[in-house]
């Protein structure tokens, strides 16, 4: 058996080696914080007012939609706890900000104005507020002039909890009419926002096993997204089945298009969860379909070929972590919204990023001028787009070790740790936890003293 003194060493060496890689991983990333975690300035001066530039110039206006903030919180709020609305200028400084809501979702610009987005919100409701539940959520379209701030409710409902019933996204189907991705209860519906009557609606259980795809009923299908298309001339539905790996294709009049799903469910290879896919149609080089495959945390987009869906293009690198929009623009650049990451950037026909905005924890983001998500841009087939995958060779030993792990143990670590926290410090924080308690067990067994529980308690000697 070693003796007292080695044990006490081996501890101590592994306490120290791992509190000195915490301490060592931050501090690089609050010297690298550019490149490795993002500026927290630009969310400082969301905060302050600054209105100097904090990100590099860009044609046209920039809106994000974050799901939260990822760096700075109110004094008494949990990490992620602030959602915000923001929109940089042309000249790289803020040209709007809000932070009303509990959260943020879909954003599209409105035709035919210079400034004007609608976007979607969820606001966490009180039990007063709830009829007598503990907590139920307000989703809503709201309307904003980003240069007025001029702002008109648009549309809103009530579902219950918070988790899972949240509505990410809403399309404009005319001037009247809205297209739901009704998470809750896992449809699609068309809304009159004149009459408040729901006009149409889609139920994936009349097409989906409930045994498949996330548990039932808590989050079954989250319908995360909704885009109003046209395929062979009719009217029809894109639809985001995240818990099911699919994007499906629904007829307004004759139902599901079974022929043209894209995914399976549990095939992640092809799609794993992913978030917001923006459909590119045949004028435009497709039918394609241009997603971010969440999961996977890349940029995949699928072109329509012979009755079926083939990859034709992907992007990712080593930053990269649970992407959840992207849009291609009209000059063939892609606008790409990395929620892990921190970061909306855009990346040119090379695949070489030529821009960048650091945001806490991003959803949606969108370029004002290039039309509706992915409307102007064209499928990656007529640009020659080449595919880009993290290049390793120069790799560090914390990101060998993210590559190595599974992607949703990635990015689940991600989601609940800072952004400087990368594989070799999630170890190191590990191995603390586990070596601090263990060590002080070891400890108190070699110990010739007892503790005996009593009224009142006793110390004593073996």
């Amino acid at each position: 058996m070693p003796s007292r003194r080695t044990v006490r060493g081996l501890f101590a060496a592994l306490v120290l080696l791992s509190a000195a890689t915490l301490v060592g991983g931050y501090v690089q990333a609050e010297r690298t914080n550019d490149q490795v975690t993002g500026d927290p300035g630009v969310e400082q001066a969301f905060r302050s007012g600054d209105r100097s530039p904090v990100v590099a110039p860009r044609s046209n206006v920039t809106v994000v939609a974050t799901d939260s903030n990822a760096f700075v919180t109110d004094e008494n709020d949990a990490p992620r706890a602030q959602a915000e609305l923001v929109a940089f200028a042309p000249d790289g400084s803020i040209h709007y900000y809000e932070n009303r809501h509990t959260r943020y979702w879909d954003v599209d610009p409105i035709s035919g104005t210079d400034a004007t987005v609608e976007f979607v919100y969820a606001d966490h409701l009180d039990a007063s507020e709830c009829g007598g539940d503990s907590v139920c959520t307000r989703n809503g379209v709201e309307r904003v002039n980003l240069t007025t701030g001029e702002r008109t409710d648009v549309f809103s409902r009530i579902t219950p909890g918070k988790h899972s019933t949240r509505w990410h996204d809403v399309d404009r189907v005319d001037d009247e009419r809205l297209l739901v991705a009704d998470i809750a209860r896992d449809r699609v519906f068309v809304a009159n926002t004149t009459t408040g009557l729901t006009e149409w609606e889609w139920d994936a259980q009349s097409d989906f096993d409930v045994a498949s795809g996330g548990p039932f009923p808590d989050d079954w299908t989250h319908l995360n997204d909704v885009e109003h298309v046209e395929i062979d001339g009719r009217d029809a539905v894109m639809v985001s089945l995240r818990n099911h790996d699919q994007v499906a294709f629904v007829d307004f009049e004759r139902g599901l298009l079974e022929n043209w799903t894209l995914g399976s469910d549990g095939d992640h290879d092809t799609l794993y969860e992913q978030h917001n896919p923006d459909y590119i149609p045949p004028e435009h080089g497709g039918p394609a379909v241009l997603v971010a495959d969440s999961e996977n945390s890349r940029i995949v987009e699928y072109q329509r070929a012979n009755g079926s869906w083939e990859r034709s293009w992907t992007w990712s690198d080593r930053r990269m972590q649970w992407a959840r929009d992207a849009d291609r623009l009209p000059n063939g650049h892609t606008l790409v919204t990395d929620s892990n990451g921190d970061r909306v950037f855009e990346i040119d026909t090379d695949g070489e990023i030529v821009w960048s905005a650091t945001v806490g924890f991003p959803y949606e983001s969108e370029r004002l001028g290039t039309g509706d998500e992915s409307a102007g841009g064209e499928s990656a087939a007529p640009l020659g787009l080449s595919s880009r995958s993290p290049d390793l060779d120069d790799a560090s030993v914390s990101d060998r070790l993210v590559a190595a792990l599974p992607p949703k143990v990635v990015n689940g670590i991600s989601y609940l740790l800072p952004r400087w926290v990368g594989a070799l410090e999630g170890l190191a924080a590990l191995v603390l936890l586990l070596s601090l308690p263990s060590w002080g067990l070891v400890e108190y067994r070699r110990s010739a003293r007892t503790i005996e529980l009593g009224s009142p308690i006793r110390f004593g000697r073996k």
